[in-house]
């Protein structure tokens, strides 16, 4: 006789993982629908950026080509939730940029203002094989604050650890 439980045929962790994709669903058309963050509110928001779907500029892409955090706080424009995907307009060093992001390319959400995180793993089966940076950077994510939804211009390395916002 042994201890350990049979595999389920039922794939819960994915039901979960849905369910928990649909809180930053929620979330983001609330802010939509009341055209704003209220208080002191502002999200990261960490996804894939080669995920199926995932539609961002070129120049992103090879700055950023595995995962990307944005934020969403001061600037943002042309915020648009549909059922499985957003889509947002953002300002990296100046430049504006419409990126179309789903739910399931989600990798982390964070509201620091209130010390809530959501962390999602990767699915095992949608892992793509990075694409080396094409502009001779490392493709890390560290520089000069592309990954700033409210303008960005900081300069500096504007990588977001979500770590420190994990439930322990």
């Amino acid at each position: 006789m042994t201890d350990t439980p049979p595999d389920s045929l039922i794939p819960y962790d994915d039901i979960v993982q849905d369910a928990l994709r649909g809180v930053v669903e929620r979330v983001l058309r609330r802010i939509e629908a009341e055209g704003g963050l209220p208080g002191g509110h502002h999200f990261y928001i960490a996804f894939r950026t080669r995920a199926p779907g995932v539609d961002i500029p070129k120049h992103l892409l090879e700055r950023y080509p595995e995962e990307m955090t944005i934020v969403i706080q001061h600037r943002y424009w042309d915020l648009l939730i549909e059922p499985g995907f957003f889509e947002i307009g953002l300002s990296f060093n100046q430049v504006p940029a419409k990126l179309r992001i789903p739910y399931s390319a989600i990798t982390g959400f964070v509201d620091p203002a209130v010390n809530f995180a959501l962390q999602f793993p990767a699915p095992s089966d949608e892992t793509p094989e990075p694409e080396p940076p094409t502009d001779g950077s490392d493709g890390d994510g560290d520089g000069d604050g592309g990954s700033k939804g409210d303008g960005g211009e900081t300069g500096g390395n504007n990588v977001v650890a979500l770590d420190r916002f994990r439930r322990k």
